[in-house]
């Protein structure tokens, strides 16, 4: 166990000094095909998830986002938030990038299309859990993360970075180990990566028995309950940035 928290330790730091070094790029293409060399992966991708990002780009043509907004960017959570933005009226220029299912992995690929692209002041990312439930390993989570940084911070190194940690839905109960020391490893790189931070919703989310609570949960204890985003917006709100 010690050898793996080093090892993760490690780890960590090196992905955080490689997210700095704003001369890393990785390999993409655009939405809008402008881009040169896209790996298989990227274009694997991108066919998998074609309807959901010519959605994306079909809002982008009817109203483009303007410039210092703030991305929310993962998986269903973020998706089925239908109320983000009057969530967070006090706050400009709210982008919802969430495609359902989607794993960190997909994020991190999609970094400059989903994020880069709209030069936000920060970025909200929720991801993870389905990589997880596919069978990654709480490293590879993080390798993924520090990837979708790293392109973030590479084009755009004042916007801030934010990890909302993986929640503990009850359908995943059995991952809930996972799920901690994935929520850790991230913690603990996002310490060592200037203007960022961990977005701790998993603690909020347990009962005093330590177990999810269902309240949170819609009958197919994955997704959330209005009251489950109320959680979230009680929590992320102090995160967000004040109204210029």
């Amino acid at each position: 166990m010690k050898t793996a928290l080093a090892a993760a330790l490690l780890l960590t730091a090196a992905l955080a000094s490689h997210a700095q070094n704003h001369n890393a790029v990785l390999p993409y293409e655009s939405l809008d095909g402008t881009a040169g060399d896209a790996s298989s992966e990227y274009l694997a991708a991108k066919a998998r998830w074609h309807n959901e990002l010519a959605a994306f780009s079909r809002a982008d043509q009817q109203q483009f986002p303007s410039p210092g907004g703030v991305v929310f960017v993962g998986s269903s959570s973020v998706r089925m938030w239908k109320t983000l933005s009057q969530d967070f009226r006090q706050v400009p220029g709210i982008v919802n990038r969430g495609f359902g299912g989607s794993t960190m992995a997909d994020c991190s690929l999609f970094a400059r299309d989903l994020v880069v692209r709209y030069k936000p002041r920060q970025v909200l990312v929720y991801a993870g859990d389905n990589d997880l439930a596919e069978g990654r390993t709480p490293l590879q989570v993080l390798e993924a993360f520090a990837r979708l940084a790293n392109t973030v911070r590479a084009e755009l190194p004042n916007t801030r970075i934010s990890f909302i940690s993986i929640k503990p839905s009850p359908s995943r109960e059995h991952l809930m180990p996972l799920i901690r020391e994935t929520n850790n490893v991230i913690s603990a790189y996002l310490n060592r990566l200037p203007d960022s931070e961990y977005i701790d919703v998993f603690t909020p989310m347990l009962g005093a028995d330590g177990r999810p609570r269902p309240e949170l949960f819609r009958s197919d204890r994955l997704h959330m309950t209005d009251e489950g985003y109320r959680l979230w917006q009680s929590v992320i709100a102090a995160y967000l940035p004040a109204t210029p």
